[in-house]
């Protein structure tokens, strides 16, 4: 028993360690966001609810860019959605690995499952998929220890401080930066790569589209797309 606590001791340790340095993304992200809300009309309160309850800076976005334009709600929403689709596909990776946990953990696990978590988190199961299951739950909450508190408190901080924040500290590179950082380690595969390709192709073309309704678009085609990859190119080995 001892052996096995020091192991999911340093388990979680490594996995604290492995988010440290998502922190110099996520606490610009977070402020970023913190300032654009408080800017955008919302008091403090309004703005840590959205980020505690949401806890999604790209959802967080599209929905304030979307109150701010003044859309319908079901527009908001399923603007949200689709920015956090991605979600339900890191969700049914993680199946393999937490698929047995009690429903409690599960639903604390998918509250935390944020973009960071699962990069690192799939690496490290995919690298060692024999390790107990307890182990993988260390090593996903080690990351969240290290980068959930920094996107609560640097929320805090940009809608706190706001306009005070000089324009020369120019936090908007916060955003691509944090997901290239995730997305070009994961591009494996021609599906992977095409599926990425798809996407920005179709963000960017359909960038006129109303209320961002171009990145739903965009989304669907671009899932579309890699999954027939897949099938095709899956379809071509078995032959």
């Amino acid at each position: 028993m001892t052996t096995s606590n020091n192991s999911m001791k340093s388990t979680f340790w490594r996995g604290f360690r492995n988010g440290l340095p998502f922190i110099l993304v996520v606490a610009p992200f977070g402020t970023l966001f913190g300032v654009a809300a408080t800017e955008a009309g919302m008091d403090i309160l309004q703005v840590m609810s959205f980020s505690v309850l949401v806890i999604a800076g790209a959802a967080q976005f599209s929905a304030l860019t979307l109150l701010i334009e003044d859309a319908p709600t079901v527009i908001i929403l399923l603007t949200s959605l689709a920015v956090n689709l991605r979600m339900a596909m890191y969700s049914a990776a993680l199946v393999p690995h937490f698929g047995k946990l009690r429903t409690r953990l599960k639903l604390l696990i998918s509250y935390f499952l944020v973009d960071q978590a699962y990069a690192m988190g799939i690496k490290e199961y995919d690298a060692n998929p024999e390790q107990p299951i307890e182990n993988k739950v260390a090593y996903f909450f080690g990351i969240m220890l290290a980068t959930a508190p920094f996107w609560y408190i640097s929320t805090y901080l940009g809608a706190a401080l706001g306009a005070s924040i000089p324009e020369a500290f120019s936090l908007d590179f916060a955003v691509p930066i944090c997901f290239i950082a995730l997305i070009a380690p994961m591009l494996r595969t021609i599906p992977h790569i095409i599926t990425a390709f798809v996407s920005v192709a179709l963000a960017l073309s359909l960038a006129w589209v109303p209320y961002s309704l171009g990145l739903i678009i965009a989304a669907i085609l671009a899932m579309m797309s890699g999954a027939y990859a897949e099938l095709k190119l899956g379809v071509e080995n078995d032959t």
